[in-house]
């Protein structure tokens, strides 16, 4: 994807480097170090549409169509489907959803702050808005009853008590109100991602529009507990005609939520505090603050037989990330009935396994050159440098000879998988250093410490 392309199959690229803003407000920028510090998020994607297995709302748009409704055999009248789709809603009732349960899971596997969707595109939201019918606790979803039917509350409350931040995704389209899709437009039935009118022609209507969007998002600062960030997606919204004045809201947010960062995708500027590849790592090290939201498997939303990634891929993506100054934002699905995947669990269980046994390297690491030179990559913490070898079940011999290149002075070397010092070499190109692996399997990676000369 091209640097120029905005959103190609319903993935955002990011904001370039040099487009990033410094925020001026102490209580933001204390908040960006917090951030920069956490390294691991649980992203979750979950809604009425995890009931059919697809991408999460995008077959609604009808320029969206000819990728985002594939293994489907739809009706042939897309208003007759749309109509299906929107009716999800009636059939929600994830009964076997235990919020205690997933926020112990998370943290357990590592996780230090959670980014959870209050509302997608299509424009359901998953807490109890006062501003729409459609919503979880409406009395057309079946769930409204249940114990746990405002989802976002109990969700956030649940993960606060686990010692997790909290970032409310926030799509700022809504396919859903007549605001924004309105009936009998320039667009008649034929629908794209943006509104289906031109907002300097009806501004009153545009002007509906995001007196709702401000509403909703003041719901969520205000009525639900300590927000560490409101994550914006949609990121078409807020550019040429479609400004939704998100200073007016985000100044309004922060006298609830003092620090409160901001994510407004590909939108740079002032609110855009931190920049969010989506299913990609950047190429090289970025100096700004960033997130990489990367899929658990194929699917943000929960998709039937999906294909997962393996522990190791999950944690050579990680390393990479934070080498080259980013946070990983891995997304988990739930499933309908409101359990995490098997499978799902099983990776989080081997990550949190993982990271207990090195993820003093990870969290509170800030980048070092130099940053990642694959198979290795460099994270710093004070007067120590952590220094990965990404390693590949396919190697056929276990080097007992590494060569690093780092040219920092190295005053001794830990081996962190076997936790011993190890004899090491060192001249003006590198290091070197000698090991005996005494495991039967390939590790991992193999984790360095290096104390500083």
């Amino acid at each position: 994807m091209s640097e120029h392309t905005e959103i190609e199959r319903g993935v955002h690229n990011y904001s370039a480097e040099d487009k990033w803003v410094k925020p001026n407000d102490p209580a933001v920028l204390e908040k960006l170090e917090w951030f920069k510090d956490q390294k691991l998020a649980l992203m979750m994607h979950w809604g009425p549409y995890s009931q059919i297995g697809l991408v999460e709302s995008w077959a609604l748009s009808d320029a969206d169509g000819d990728w985002s409704r594939d293994d489907v055999d739809w009706e042939e009248d897309m208003e007759e489907f749309k109509r299906q789709y929107f009716n999800l809603n009636k059939t929600f009732n994830p009964i076997r959803f235990q919020p205690d349960k997933w926020a112990e899971q998370a943290k357990k596997a590592g996780f230090k702050y959670l980014i959870f969707t209050t509302k997608h595109h299509d424009g359901f939201s998953m807490w109890n808005t006062k501003q729409s019918d459609y919503r979880i606790t409406g009395a057309e979803c079946p769930f409204h009853t249940h114990r746990y039917a405002d989802i976002c509350k109990h969700v956030f409350t649940a993960f606060r008590k686990q010692g997790i931040g909290i970032a409310a995704y926030f799509s700022k389209a809504d396919w859903h109100t007549p605001y924004y899709w309105a009936p009998g437009m320039e667009r008649k039935h034929h629908m794209w991602r943006g509104p289906s009118y031109d907002p300097e022609e009806y501004p009153w209507m545009w002007e509906n529009f995001v007196s709702f969007t401000h509403r909703q998002i003041l719901e969520l600062l205000t009525e639900y507990g300590e927000i560490d960030i409101l994550w914006l997606d949609a990121g078409w919204v807020g550019k040429g005609k479609q400004d939704i004045r998100l200073g007016e809201v985000v100044a309004e947010g922060r006298k609830h939520q003092p620090g409160l960062l901001t994510a407004d995708r590909t939108i740079g500027g002032e609110h855009e505090n931190y920049i969010t590849p989506e299913q990609t790592i950047p190429d090289r090290a970025l100096h700004i603050p960033w997130e990489s939201c990367i899929s658990i498997a194929t699917s943000f939303a929960f998709k039937y037989e999906d294909e997962y990634k393996s522990l190791r891929e999950i944690v050579h993506a990680l390393i990479e990330i934070v080498a080259k100054g980013g946070n990983l934002a891995l997304n988990v699905p739930p499933q309908p009935d409101g359990r995490l995947p098997r499978i799902a669990l099983e990776r989080m269980e081997q990550l949190g396994k993982w990271m207990d046994r090195y993820g003093e390297a990870i969290y509170g690491t800030r980048i070092t050159a130099p940053y990642f030179e694959a198979p290795f990559a460099f994270t710093k913490k004070g007067n120590q440098v952590f220094c990965f070898r990404l390693c590949e079940e396919e190697d056929s011999v276990y080097p007992t000879t590494i060569r690093i290149p780092f040219q920092a002075k190295v005053k001794t070397i830990e081996w962190m998988n076997e936790q011993q010092d190890i004899v090491f070499s060192q001249d003006d190109e590198g290091i070197t250093v000698e090991l005996v692996n005494e495991e039967t399997t390939h590790p991992i990676a193999d984790v360095f410490r290096f104390t500083l000369a």
